[in-house]
């Protein structure tokens, strides 16, 4: 009985010198927090940068709609290589000239305002960029502290299944115990073992998504922001009429409206004003013409094109629409989702945990008496193992909808007007 006891009190021993080892080498370095990691992702982002370059190209298609047309030179030679008079350039008539398009109808102004309102959409995309940014680092930080978390479960359950096996092995030699019970030992240990190598094989792979995304090495995540458990609290109504994801369609809209005042102002025909000097070869005299084009609208007098931008128009005030029917759905099912882990995490973590950890202690000490036999601690562990991991799992899943919802609700920047 002393045998047992002993050999079972060295091997907590030294379990706990190892984990004190462990511990001691994890607080050498500094832990990598999510507001580090947010900081890093959007120092250098491939992401934010696609954006910033969709900014810089609406600028300067704001630049181009406010060109106006180029002027051409016209050259006309006239009764040359003829017949008779007409013979080589005896009776040429040479015409040199300007013609300048005039636009009517107000096409400028048009353009003008289609640009504006593709920079107001570009604008609202790299905002949008950037809490799209946030929530993938969020996510990858939170699967890669879950799976950092289950490796040190699998890590503590090895240890436990190497004291359970050196217990068995001990009873066995004393014939306390049938060998069985030592083969069993064995098979829980061995498939500990192989849980902690899926689990570390996961952890790296989670790890290196997250350096991969930081651009940099990462090691230890902060555990205080994972384990922290959500306190409950009262349901406030969010609005989501101010969100990106509603401020972009309502943008679209912007931009739809102003394609059909583009669409209108093209049935205006534009007009061709030019100015020439002609010289006859045969008087060397010198005279002026003057000339006007109008084009006419027969064959294509614009209606199509305007019939087409308000079905576009028509078409985004409707996507605008289930935007914010989409918007008021997302977020009520991310804030369901949140709530509903953050109720099971504080179970999990709280009396249940609790809970499961006592039963363990309790069977081991009963196990090691003789008290209990090697299958009421096997169970006792595995309820332990399930509890701890239903926990992970509840946090991660809480974090998840949590970033989620926080991504739905990310308010649109207000309009300059609305700034000063």
């Amino acid at each position: 009985m002393y045998r047992i006891i002993a050999a079972v009190l060295a091997a907590g021993a030294c379990a706990s010198s190892l984990q004190a080892q462990t511990d001691g080498t994890a607080a050498s370095s500094p832990a990598l927090t999510l507001a580090e990691s947010l900081n890093r992702a959007g120092a250098s982002s491939p992401f934010q940068d696609a954006a910033a370059a969709g900014i810089r190209a609406a600028e300067a298609q704001r630049r181009v709609a406010g060109l106006r047309p180029n002027p051409s030179i016209v050259g006309e030679a006239e009764n040359v290589a003829g017949t008779g008079i007409y013979k080589g350039l005896r009776s040429s008539e040479t015409t040199l000239g300007l013609a300048l398009p005039l636009e009517l109808g107000g096409k400028r102004g048009a353009r003008i305002a289609v640009a504006e309102a593709q920079i107001g959409r570009a604008g609202l995309q790299s905002e949008i960029a950037s809490a799209d940014l946030r929530l993938r680092v969020t996510q990858t930080y939170n699967a890669a502290a879950a799976a950092q978390r289950r490796m040190a479960i699998a890590q503590d359950q090895v240890g436990i299944a190497a004291e359970v096996l050196r217990g068995a092995h001990v009873r066995v030699q004393a014939g306390r115990a049938s060998p069985i019970e030592e083969q069993r030992a064995d098979v829980a240990r061995i498939a500990a073992e192989g849980a902690l190598e899926r689990a570390r094989r996961s952890a790296e792979a989670a790890s290196g998504n997250l350096a991969r995304l930081l651009d940099m090495p990462v090691g230890q995540l902060d555990r205080s922001w994972f384990d922290a458990v959500p306190s409950t609290g009262a349901m406030r109504p969010i609005a989501t009429s101010g969100t990106l994801t509603v401020a972009a369609a309502r943008a679209d809209l912007d931009t739809a409206t102003a394609q059909v005042r583009l669409a209108r102002s093209q049935r205006v025909p534009d007009l061709t004003v030019s100015a020439s000097a002609r010289r006859l070869e045969q008087t060397n005299d010198v005279a002026a013409v003057f000339g006007i084009s109008i084009p006419l609208n027969v064959f294509n007098n614009g209606r199509a094109n305007i019939a087409v931008a308000e079905a576009q128009r028509e078409q985004s005030d409707a996507l605008r629409r289930v935007a914010m029917l989409d918007a008021d759905q997302d977020v009520a099912t991310a804030r369901a989702d949140a709530d509903n882990a953050a109720t099971t995490a504080r179970n999990a973590t709280g009396p249940a945990l609790a809970a499961a950890t006592e039963a363990a202690r309790i069977a081991r000490i009963g196990y090691r008496e003789g008290k209990f036999g090697q299958l009421d601690l096997l169970d006792a562990e595995r309820t332990l193992l399930e509890t701890r991991t239903a926990a992970i799992d509840a946090l991660a899943a809480h974090h998840d909808a949590q970033a989620r919802l926080e991504r739905l609700t990310a308010a649109a920047p207000l309009p300059k007007d609305d700034q000063r």
